[in-house]
């Protein structure tokens, strides 16, 4: 927590624990606004759903989430109550007595947070004065026809109408207000422009401009210092989104991104350097049994292979034990996800496979929502038909059960040539007959809208993995979210990553990752780039990542050719390892989620918000040096025993021997290396001297 008088570090679990700092916690609100409070669009609400329980627990009841109102997110995710703080209650009547409606509560999530919810219908009647007062304070004007700039205007101008009615109620220098990506920046500007009394910091996820350049295949990253901003900004007709976004990083005391990578995008494309970058967490759930993790695995990968079972009906001529599962998933976006790429690796993992006569057959996935007419036919039929030989078999099984049961009783071994009747047999002919097919496995699970312009559907179509016999490569386009509740693959997103190999994301844009995130605390090894958040981080902490079942494909300095060689050997080596192999894999992987925590990654945002106080009340609060978080002497070592990297080492024949794993597994003690890795998390950096509670006579502000 943030209480107390010294600043000091503990471990638990080998994480860093900050104890106590003389910031005074209970004389401050912290208010944290975003458009995906509540509201679940992309990755922003699993920043903010997984953080809050760390930040609630630093804050307690000061700590309040400001987010949309939408009734039927609130329905099922919020437990409606009365504000605890007089003055949030009497800023909200006030509020509620000139027409707009606030809604209070808990949000239903780890940590219980207090959520702040604002009605913007409610208040839609004023959206012309408000762009009009927009207008006048930045010189920005947002047009009529797009709803999504005007939403976000309307709920920064509720915002700091809150934010002015909650400082006029509580005088002082007591006000945090962090605020998340363009839609939630117009509360900054106009805190700012009517000289509020509030520490301001703003985060960006993802440039606005730079997720437009990447998606129209221009080489984003080898040309930042060459775009003419505002051409094009105008030309994809954002330009008074991007004079949001530009004007919220500039208005703000702390601007913050979430990766290196991001930071150097946003030096070029909004004009500011990050004061500092915050890496996205997650929590971590560790299990009580060691190797829990790993029997999830196996489960999960059983009902996996029911499903593969069904779908290759009548062509399951692999071995399913042999059978490895990657996947891709996340948002559709062909290029900047790295689907493109991912299709181009597969083709050539093929014919490697194929070449070498290798006896693995991976299955691939691609989990990316896309517009359909629900499952196709020849999907839901295979399922059908492995359920009606499953009941096939066991009736079989029942009365070649009882035959041999009583014959046992009677002391005698059955002739199993008799003991089947030409029924049973009839039967399972019938069965074996209703396998059969004339046509090849489906490439899609659903039926496409517009099939013939699918960017995913044509590739397969161009480099010819159609599910053939002769193929090693297999895949299936799933363009749907996962669900317990579906007919057809009946599991939810993270029980199905806990059942494939390898998940892989190789992207050309993608500021954090989470899809790799979740695959590590997972133990799922996973592919990343280093124009990733995400993969960047992981380069930074970890000495050969690509031991730890993080491969990272370099995108940045190579051509896209030399960047996809290096994906399918990547993949190739993956295949070429042993099941032992696989297994210490995804044990060194699953030690890496404790630099993902929440625990460790959220002193970054402490940081901003000592330092946000620091620059808006510098008479107040102190905070000498203020130097950003250091990460050195922090990095997990190479393991000296197997499986090495595969870019470092590879086998000389695909066939090597079984003696040679021996040899090497001898070298592995688990125990010895977890250990190791514990020892190696270190403090993530240094505050120096925090800031310090100072007496302030009433109405002395500096803002």
């Amino acid at each position: 927590g943030l209480r107390g008088e010294s600043l000091s570090m503990t471990s638990l679990n080998g994480l860093p624990q900050w104890e106590d700092e003389d910031l005074p916690v209970e004389d401050l609100l912290l208010f944290e606004v975003s458009w995906e409070v509540t509201n679940k669009v992309g990755g922003i609400y699993t920043v903010i759903q997984t953080k809050a329980k760390i930040t609630a627990d630093e804050w307690g009841e000061n700590y309040f989430l400001i987010g949309p109102y939408f009734e039927h997110n609130v329905k099922t995710q919020v437990e409606v109550c009365e504000p605890p703080n007089p003055a949030i209650k009497k800023a909200m009547d006030t509020m509620k007595s000139q027409g707009c409606q606030v809604f209070f509560g808990r949000w239903l999530i780890e940590g219980s947070p207090y959520v702040l919810l604002f009605d913007i219908g409610s208040a839609a009647w004023n959206l012309d004065r408000w762009k009009g007062e927009f207008w006048d304070a930045t010189n920005i004007g947002i047009p009529f026809h797009d709803r999504e700039a005007n939403d976000a205007v309307i709920f920064g101008s509720v915002t700091a109408w809150f934010l002015k009615e909650v400082q006029f109620l509580k005088s002082g220098p007591n006000i945090v207000a962090h605020f998340h990506e363009w839609q939630a920046g117009v509360g900054l500007i106009l805190s700012r422009s009517q000289k509020l009394p509030v520490a301001t910091i703003f985060t960006t996820h993802a440039t606005l401009l730079g997720r437009y350049l990447c998606a129209a295949n221009i080489d984003f990253y080898n040309n930042l210092d060459q775009f003419d901003i505002d051409k094009e900004a105008g030309e994809r007709q954002i330009y008074h989104r991007y004079c949001m976004e530009r004007a919220s990083v500039h208005c703000a005391h702390v601007f913050t991104t979430v990766s290196q990578i991001t930071a150097i995008e946003a030096e070029h494309m909004l004009k500011r350097n990050p004061d500092v970058v915050t890496p996205n967490g997650l929590n971590i759930k560790k299990f009580s049994a060691m190797h829990e993790f790993q029997n999830l695995h196996s489960m999960y990968k059983a009902r996996i292979q029911e499903f593969i079972r069904g779908h290759f009906y009548g062509h399951l001529d692999f071995s399913l034990e042999n059978t490895l599962f990657f996947f891709i998933a996340g948002r559709y976006e062909f290029s900047n996800k790295g689907a493109d790429m991912f299709l181009e690796a597969l083709s050539r993992l093929n014919f490697l496979l194929r070449v070498h006569k290798s006896d693995v057959t991976v299955v691939v996935f691609f989990i990316m929502p896309a517009k359909t007419n629900n499952f196709n036919v020849e999907t839901l039929k295979g399922q059908a038909v492995r359920k009606q030989l499953w009941d096939t078999a066991q009736s079989v099984k029942e009365k070649f059960g009882k035959k041999l049961y009583n014959a046992l009783l009677k002391g005698e071994i059955p002739d199993l040539s008799k003991i089947l009747d030409r029924d049973d047999i009839t039967i399972m002919k019938r069965a074996i007959f209703s396998t059969q097919r004339h046509c090849l496995p489906p490439v899609t699970t659903h039926n496409m809208i517009d099939d013939g312009n699918d960017p995913i559907l044509n590739t397969i179509r161009r480099i010819g993995l159609f599910n053939n016999r002769t193929d090693r490569v297999k895949v299936i386009v799933h363009p749907e979210f996962l669900s317990s509740t579906s007919p057809l693959l009946p599991l939810d997103y993270e029980e199905f990553v806990r059942g494939c190999h390898l998940g892989v994301f190789p992207s050309y844009y993608e500021p954090w990752g989470y899809t790799p995130a979740e695959c590590t605390v997972m133990g799922i090894p996973s592919v990343t780039t280093n124009l990733s958040g995400f993969g960047c981080f992981m380069q930074e902490h970890v000495a050969d990542p690509a031991a730890y079942g993080i491969y990272i494909v370099d995108r940045r300095f190579r051509s896209p050719d030399e960047s996809c060689n290096q994906l399918t050997q990547f993949l190739y080596g993956f295949c070429q390892q042993s099941r032992r192999q696989r297994i210490i894999q995804r044990n060194r992987t699953e030690r890496l989620s404790d630099l993902l925590d929440w625990r460790y990654l959220g002193r970054y945002y402490m940081h901003a918000r000592h330092l946000a106080l620091s620059r808006t009340f510098p008479d107040k609060f102190e905070m000498e040096p203020c130097a950003p978080p250091k990460t050195e002497g922090f990095r997990f070592p190479r393991p000296s025993s197997v499986p090495p990297s595969p870019s470092v080492s590879q086998h000389s024949s695909p066939h090597h021997s079984e003696a040679e794993d021996e040899d090497e597994d001898e070298r592995y003690d688990e125990d010895e290396e977890a250990e190791r890795d514990r020892q190696n998390i270190k403090s993530p950096f240094s505050l120096g001297v925090l800031p310090q509670g100072k007496k302030k006579q009433h109405g002395e502000f500096r803002n």
